[in-house]
């Protein structure tokens, strides 16, 4: 009997499901003769006896990992996999027939019609003989909660269905079984891992047979009545602060916030947990008297916060999540690295793409300054983390076993004994990425970055601007001394422009010359693959650059250290186009709206009410009536009723202001 689930598996969906060394060393095995002899019973289980005693089942419909064998190895061992060569051996040249004489290669059969297919036909009875019933168990906990995932439906041209869950991606090579799928989630998650992405493919069929959703919230029709409780206190919560301010606020208040997002994340919450956590961030930073406060910054926090504790629940919350996932072995590509600080500390963001799943991670790491210190990106490259230093971190494959991931895509790097992150050279792999986190074509990107709902509507996810651009050519690089800013036009194969554009950054002063460079040197050095944060504007896409791949090497001009012979000077740019009016106006109201998070309502300074009432003049007559009328009701509503009447027009103008800025800065 001929088990076509084990005749689809090839060598790489079996190093994926095990490792690359078990495989090969089955292989030998059986070129040896020391291979399996496979028998079959009536309901397809199949039976393997090695040489050496071992004995090996694999009942149909299971995956490998539910096999079961009486070697002492735990997880999938070689003797599965040999079972597996041995059953293809078979099906392809059976026991004891002659090899085939040499002859004409025949000619090649015509491939098969495709026909759709899809993760969720499968029922939840095969569901469970291929991953387990406590597998599916725990899935049904998490479906209860409700989670997003982001599917790749099958096609002709990409034939295995993958689905990007919030900390994990499950992709099916072998078509019409789930029993094979392969996912980054370490093997005590990977069945719920699975069930889960066969479960958003079938609600996914649900919502639209014909044209299935790319994207799609599943579950959460009962969220945690704990994480459920604490959204409901967000409210008060946040009125509080508006009326006192950052400059009012007494311990209280951020001890009470704190306890209300540590329990939104115990209840899977952990998306408005999130907003919490930068809430408190940015009062400690007011308290501290830090350089990270920002009253804008706070004052966008407290509308999301708002945002999604009134969008209810549901996958809108980011429920229904694990707080932190482990990854089994992966692979990741080092994008380049941001650096950030304080006169009291230093931050290296580095960014890490995620080629399986076609994103960005962050892996963060913060050190003090000693006094008298002012350590640059130069100094901190060779800082070590996780093994390795940041430069090289920064600027190779990363292959760890254990490593962990976020719902907001940030990871970890873990230590063990028995298990290592290892460091390689980055190669060809920024090239090999898939999309859309390499992005080949700047117009379709564009166009699917203005599609996006607005930012409080979206997954709060870090990395999230962080792609890829394949570039063809350099044009007009120059730098404006009046904003410290380098900049410069990039093109995609088809011609279309983007605006690369990069500011000097205090932490990294050599940082602007190194990649003056990368864009000035020609074949092979010349940029081919620039990294960094893409946002959409009117005129198309602007590139915030992390590092340039050229045919040398990986630039990343925060850790470069100063050059050591003077760098030809690019000529000077034009100075941009002043601000449009729209944009001032917009912004200028968000600055009225924000002096309320210092001050608060209840204490806020002479004048305050005028400027929000000229905020709001300015808007109308940028032909932003609405949104006006929405500002006025902020110092009506404070001389007319207090302090207290005026929460709510605070928030719901902060609300509307955000989604137009966002909106007209990408062009809508």
């Amino acid at each position: 009997m001929t088990r076509t689930d084990l005749l689809a598996l090839d060598a790489e969906t079996l190093a994926a499901l095990a490792n690359r060394g078990l495989v090969k060393r089955a292989a030998r095995d059986l070129a040896a003769g020391a291979g399996a002899t496979v028998t079959a019973e009536p309901d397809a289980t199949l039976t393997g006896r090695f040489p050496d005693g071992t004995t090996v089942t694999l009942a149909p419909g299971a995956g490998l990992d539910r096999g079961t064998c009486t070697c002492a190895a735990p997880g999938v061992c070689r003797h599965l996999i040999g079972l597996v060569l041995a059953h293809q051996r078979a099906a392809g040249n059976p026991p004891g027939a002659p090899a085939p004489a040499a002859a004409p290669a025949p000619p090649a059969p015509e491939a098969p019609e495709w026909r759709p297919w899809s993760p969720g036909d499968t029922g939840d009875e095969e569901l469970a003989a291929a991953v387990g019933a406590r597998a599916v168990a725990a899935a049904r906990r998490t479906l209860a909660r409700g989670y997003t995932a982001r599917l790749t439906h099958p096609s002709p041209d990409q034939p295995a269905a993958r689905a990007e869950l919030p900390t994990c991606t499950v992709r099916f090579p072998v078509r019409d079984t789930v029993a094979h799928a392969v996912t980054d989630a370490a093997d005590a998650v990977r069945g719920e891992a699975v069930a889960l992405a066969v479960w958003a493919f079938r609600a996914a069929a649900e919502a639209d047979p014909a044209h299935p959703p790319a994207r799609i919230d599943v579950g959460g029709t009962a969220p945690g009545r704990k994480g459920t409780a604490a959204l409901d206190g967000c409210g008060p919560l946040l009125a509080d602060l508006l009326l006192d301010g950052a400059a009012h606020t007494g311990p209280v208040l951020p001890g009470t916030l704190g306890r209300v997002r540590d329990e939104l994340a115990a209840g899977a919450l952990h998306w408005p947990a999130g907003v919490l956590t930068d809430v408190l961030d940015q009062l400690a930073a007011y308290e501290e008297r830090g350089a990270r406060f920002r009253a804008e910054e706070l004052a966008a926090l407290i509308g999301e916060a708002d945002a999604r504790a009134r969008g209810g629940s549901g996958a809108f919350l980011g429920s229904g999540e694990r707080g932190d996932t482990p990854l089994r072995r992966v692979r990741l590509t080092a994008l380049g690295c941001r650096i950030s600080g304080t006169p009291a500390d230093r931050t290296a963001e580095v960014y890490l793409g995620h080629g399986g799943a076609g994103i960005a991670l962050v892996l963060r790491r913060r050190w003090a300054v000693p006094e008298d210190a002012e350590p640059t990106g130069a100094v901190l490259a060779r800082r070590r983390i996780a093994g390795s230093t940041l430069g090289a971190l920064a600027t190779g494959n990363v292959v760890s076993e254990v490593a962990s991931r976020t719902p907001g895509r940030a990871v970890t790097l873990g230590t063990s004994r028995v298990a290592a992150t290892g460091v390689t050279p980055v190669g060809n792999a920024w090239a090999e990425l898939s999309e859309p986190l390499l992005v080949r074509d700047f117009a379709a990107h564009a166009r699917a970055l203005r599609r996006r709902p607005p930012r409080f509507a979206r997954p709060r996810v870090e990395a999230e601007a962080v792609h890829v651009l394949a570039v063809e050519a350099v044009r007009e690089p120059g730098y404006d001394p009046a904003r410290q800013e380098l900049r410069a036009t990039v093109l995609d194969a088809a011609g279309t422009a983007a605006r690369l554009v990069a500011p000097y950054n205090p932490y990294s002063p050599g940082g602007l010359d190194a990649l003056a460079e990368a864009l000035r040197g020609g074949e092979p050095a010349g940029p081919l693959l620039v990294s960094g944060f893409v946002r959409v504007t009117a005129d198309g896409l602007v590139v915030d650059p992390l590092g340039v791949r050229t045919g040398t090497g990986t630039v990343v001009p925060d850790l470069a250290p100063a050059p050591r012979r003077p760098v030809a000077r690019l000529p000077h740019t034009v100075p941009p186009a002043p601000d449009d009016p729209v944009a001032l106006a917009l912004h200028g109201a968000l600055s009225a709206l924000a002096t309320v998070t210092v001050h608060g309502l209840r204490r806020l300074p002479a004048g305050a009410g005028t400027a929000l009432s000229d905020a709001a003049d300015a808007l109308a007559r940028r032909g932003l009536a609405t949104t006006a009328e929405r500002l006025r009701r902020v110092p009506a509503a404070l001389a007319e009723e207090g302090p207290e009447a005026a929460v709510r027009p605070w928030l719901d103008a902060q609300l509307r202001l955000l989604t137009a800025v966002e909106l007209h800065a990408r062009g809508d």
